[in-house]
C-alpha cells in the first residue's frame, strides 16, 4: 500500500477516508443510475426495501470499523448512528411540509432529495471538521455542547407541539422577494429561462423545486445544531463521527417515503430523543467529574441509548395505532 495511503488526517489513516468516500460514491451511483435512472413514484414497499438495504449498508460498515479500530469506537459508531437516524425522523417531517407547501409531486422528490443529501454531506463534513478542531484546540468546549443538549432535552419533553409555517420562514420570504421564482415546476430542472414579464426577453428563473431544496437544506443545518454536538458527546473521533452522521442520513431519501406516509404514528418518539439528549449530555460530567476521567462504558451508552429509542418507537406505534393520517398544510407560497 502507498505510503501516503497509511498517513494519518484527522486522526484516521487516509484509506479509511478514501474506502469511506469510495463507498458513498459508490451508493450514490447505484441509486440514482441504476435504481432510480427515470423519475417515478416511491411506494412504500419499495422504500421500506430500500430503507432496509441501506441500514444492513451502514451496519455492516460498522462491523468493519469494529475489526479495524477495535470495539470501543465500533459500540460508539453504533450509538452515534442510531441517535442520528432516530433524530431525522424530525427531518422527515419537516420535509414533507416543505414538498407539500411547494406543491412538489413525489415523483420528483426522490431526486430532489438526492442532491439534498450531496449538500448535506458536504456541510455536514464542515461543521465537524470545525468542531473537531475546535474540540481539540479547547477541550472545555464539550461541557458547552453537554449543557446544550441536556437544555435542549429538557426543552423537548416540557415544550408543546409546534408546527412550521413555511409561509413565514425568512428564506423563502427572502427568495421570493429577492429571487425571480417560477409559479409552476418545470419537471426536475432547478433553473430555467423563461419570458420577463415586462420586457419579453428571456431570463434566467428559480423553479419551486429549487426553493424548497434550498429550504430544506437549510432546516436540516438546524437539525444539525442539535445531532452533531451529541455525537461529539459520544467520541471526538472524526472518522466515527463524520461517518456515523452521514451512514445514518445516506439512507434517509429512501426511508423518507415509508416515514412521511407514518410520521404521525412517532408522535412520542420526540420524549425518547429527549431522554437520550439529556443522557447523551450528562454522562460526559459523569464520567469527568464522577467517575475521575474514568471512559463512560461504551457498552451501557449503546444500551441505553438503543432501549431509549426503541421504547420511544414501541410507545409511538401502541398508543397512535388506529390514528388516520393528518392532513398538512399545502399550497404555494407564490
Amino acid at each position: 500500500m502507498p505510503e501516503f495511503l497509511l498517513a494519518d488526517w484527522l486522526g484516521t489513516p487516509v484509506w479509511f477516508w478514501m474506502a469511506f468516500i469510495g463507498l458513498v460514491i459508490a451508493l450514490t451511483a447505484f441509486d440514482l443510475g441504476i435504481l432510480h435512472k427515470e423519475d417515478k413514484e416511491m411506494g412504500i414497499t419499495e422504500s421500506l426495501k430500500l430503507s432496509a438495504f441501506y441500514i444492513t449498508i451502514a451496519l455492516l460498515f460498522g462491523v468493519w470499523v469494529w475489526m479495524e479500530k477495535g470495539a470501543d469506537l465500533g459500540m460508539k459508531y453504533y450509538t452515534g448512528f442510531f441517535i442520528e437516524k432516530a433524530l431525522s425522523i424530525d427531518n422527515v417531517f419537516v420535509i414533507s411540509l416543505i414538498f407539500t407547501y411547494f406543491a412538489i409531486p413525489r415523483m420528483y422528490q426522490y431526486r430532489a432529495l438526492l442532491w439534498g443529501i450531496i449538500a448535506v454531506i458536504i456541510l455536514r463534513g464542515i461543521m465537524i471538521g470545525v468542531g473537531a478542531a475546535v474540540v481539540q484546540e479547547w477541550y472545555w468546549v464539550l461541557y458547552l455542547f453537554a449543557a446544550f443538549l441536556i437544555a435542549t432535552g429538557v426543552k423537548m419533553l416540557f415544550a408543546g407541539d409546534s408546527e412550521m409555517d413555511i409561509a413565514k420562514n425568512p428564506v423563502v420570504t427572502f427568495m421570493n422577494r429577492h429571487f425571480r421564482v417560477t409559479k409552476d415546476l418545470h419537471g426536475q430542472r432547478f433553473i430555467v429561462k423563461v419570458p420577463d414579464e415586462k420586457t419579453g426577453k428571456l431570463v434566467t428563473a428559480m423553479t419551486p423545486l429549487l426553493l424548497a431544496l434550498i429550504v430544506i437544506n437549510l432546516a436540516d443545518l438546524v437539525f444539525a445544531v442539535d445531532s452533531v454536538p451529541a455525537i461529539f458527546a459520544i467520541t471526538t473521533d472524526t472518522f466515527i463521527v463524520y461517518t456515523s452522521n452521514i451512514m445514518a442520513i445516506l439512507g434517509l431519501r429512501a426511508l423518507y417515503f415509508a416515514l412521511a406516509a407514518m410520521v404521525h404514528r412517532f408522535h412520542y418518539l420526540k420524549y425518547a430523543l429527549a431522554l437520550v439528549l439529556v443522557f447523551i449530555g450528562s454522562k460526559i460530567f459523569v464520567a469527568d467529574f464522577l467517575l475521575d476521567g474514568a471512559k463512560f462504558p461504551p457498552v451501557l451508552s449503546l444500551g441505553v441509548t438503543f432501549a431509549l429509542i426503541a421504547g420511544g418507537v414501541a410507545y409511538s406505534l401502541w398508543k397512535t395505532g388506529g390514528e388516520e393520517e393528518p392532513d398538512w398544510p399545502a399550497g404555494p407560497a407564490h
